[in-house]
């Protein structure tokens, strides 16, 4: 890759450091894009036993990739989020993508296409993953920064996504318990 096109790139990337989420850190700050997306892709590293039919590295490559959109866009939070919001974030990234030479350009169009058909194993385990690592943290914040919708919206996130596989079913079920606990005792 010529070295300008990669600093551009990396630069454009750079802002998943200082967009926020609707997440807090268990210290009481807002938690960065790049934040999640970083702690998503050691998710998926960390449940490769489970899955021994799935490319790992490319489900590494989806949690590393999937939010890229937002370092344009910024994260609206997904109960939130209107198709109009994931049509501009999309075309933020087509964008972003025809800015690198190739392979890189068809590669992670490719790779954003498998994602969004959600048909193969690894696009699945990388859209459940994703889910689980957002109620992980949610749960890992104080409760005073969930808003009123959150209590109900936690306890079912994530479900369809997590569907697919006994393990996945197994990751949501422990993290809706650890949910209900928290609702209860704080």
């Amino acid at each position: 890759m010529y070295i300008k096109q990669l600093i551009k790139f990396m630069s454009i990337a750079e802002k998943l450091k200082n967009n926020t989420r609707h997440s807090w850190t268990s210290d009481g700050r807002q938690e960065s894009v790049a934040e999640h997306s970083w702690r998503l892709s050691l998710m998926a590293y960390l449940v490769k036993d489970e899955y021994p039919d799935a490319d790992i590295n490319k489900v590494i490559l989806m949690c590393i990739c999937h939010d890229l959109g937002e370092a344009i866009t910024g994260d609206i939070p997904a109960f939130y989020k209107t198709e109009s919001d994931e049509a501009v974030e999309s075309n933020a990234v087509v964008k972003l993508f025809d800015s690198l030479p190739q392979p890189y350009n068809s590669e992670l169009i490719a790779l954003f296409k498998e994602m969004d058909e959600q048909q193969t194993l690894e696009s699945k385990i990388y859209k459940a993953l994703d889910k689980m690592e957002t109620l992980i943290q949610h749960n890992e914040a104080d409760l005073s920064t969930w808003i009123p919708l959150e209590y109900e919206v936690n306890l079912s996130y994530g479900e369809k996504e997590a569907a697919f596989s006994n393990y996945m079913k197994k990751l949501k079920e422990t993290i809706y318990e650890d949910s209900i606990q928290k609702i209860q005792t704080e």
